[in-house]
């Protein structure tokens, strides 16, 4: 199973706001297979290398950069902690602290050492993703199958799943009448197969709960819709994959799951860029740089689309949003976009870390404004 930790809004206010004289940031991308991980433990070994030397470069307090390498070491000499992976890890260092995230998505590999976090990236993994899981649903059978970009489909093991309708309402027959004879024959099928749907979904809460991963689900009428309305997962994908989950492999529904997740991901890109356009005739949208960091700082973007590969040197004054640029990046200056999207999501913002051809003008931003500013 891919273990992951997707951020949440207030673990990013956290990172984002954080500021320390010594910060490392480092994305590295790894691998669930715990048989293969010696070569990312040793990866993050000449990460932390790098960075300890930029600190020590830069004249750091020698004590704060001996505190870093203790954390740092810790956390590649931990055998526990590189038995369960994903796709990539997320590494926010201070002298006091540490921070990991284990994403779904796939990362390169990147140090930056500041006074504040390289965050941008992270958010890439809360926009998109490549990590689901299909809950093949039958009145004969049910498993949970977890489907990730580059692993084959697996499995998962469930505590309390139901192996079947039957099993899940104690009958032997779905045409059975009940104890007070009130329900028999389609509609007695039909109650049934709502106490299934209600004792698979208890099953998977305490798998999903905390979770942000879609779940999609295989499954033929009318169990299909059955279970949409007993689901208290708020991340059940609106399409579906439509075939037997029975007579369909798990690969097979690994196929079909991730082209529902581009359709999910395809949504939203169409969804925001209607929304600029429509906007933009109401003068409620900027793709300028300048324009974006001020309205970032009055909590004027309501939405903004950000280029997760841009990292224009510079730096953002939170105090009234003006922005000096800078030849290069330093210690001192940072990506200005980063801190746009860091601003506009302290103020309330949603922010989608996207590709540039996915931004409409395709610039290093696209921002929708809760008014003309």
């Amino acid at each position: 199973m891919l273990h992951v930790d997707i951020p949440t809004r207030e673990d990013l206010e956290r990172l984002i706001t954080a500021r320390d004289s010594a910060c490392v940031t480092i994305y590295l991308p790894t691998t669930p297979i715990t048989l293969e991980a010696a070569g990312d433990r040793i990866a993050l070994g000449n990460l932390a290398s790098a960075a300890l030397d930029q600190l020590r470069a830069a004249d750091h307090d020698r004590q704060a950069v001996e505190r870093i390498d203790e954390q740092l070491t810790d956390l590649v000499e931990d055998d526990a902690f590189w038995a369960y992976q994903a796709n990539s890890l997320a590494i926010f260092a201070t002298p006091d602290n540490v921070s990991t995230f284990r994403l779904g998505n796939r990362l390169p590999e990147s140090i930056e050492v500041a006074d504040r976090f390289r965050v941008k990236p992270l958010m890439r993994a809360v926009t998109a993703g490549q990590h689901a899981f299909v809950l093949a649903l039958a009145q004969g059978s049910v498993r949970l199958v977890e489907v990730t970009a580059d692993l084959p489909a697996a499995e998962v093991r469930v505590p309390d799943l139901p192996r079947d309708l039957s099993d899940a309402v104690g009958r032997g027959s779905l045409e059975s009448r009940s104890p007070r004879g009130r329900i028999q024959g389609s509609e007695g099928k039909k109650v049934r197969m709502s106490q299934y749907a209600r004792a698979v979904d208890a099953a998977l809460r305490d798998l999903l709960g905390g979770r942000n991963t879609p779940l999609i689900l295989a499954a033929g009428p009318p169990l299909d819709s059955i279970f949409r309305q007993a689901c208290t997962y708020a991340h059940l994908a609106a399409p579906g994959i439509e075939s037997n989950p029975e007579t369909t492999s798990d690969h097979d529904l690994a196929i079909a799951a991730r082209s529902v997740l581009d359709r999910i991901h395809a949504d939203r890109i169409r969804a925001f860029a209607e929304k600029f356009e429509t906007r933009t005739g109401q003068q409620r949208t900027t793709t300028d740089v300048a324009h974006a960091a001020k309205a970032a700082v009055y909590g004027a973007i309501a939405e903004i689309a950000v280029d997760i590969d841009t990292a224009t040197p510079g730096y953002l004054d939170e105090e009234d949003g003006s922005v000096t640029f800078a030849e290069t990046a330093s210690a001192d200056t940072h990506g200005v976009v980063d801190q746009i999207a860091g601003q506009a999501l302290l103020k309330g913002a949603r922010v989608l870390a996207l590709r540039r051809e996915e931004i409409p003008g395709q610039g290093d931003l696209a921002a929708i404004l809760r008014y003309p500013f």
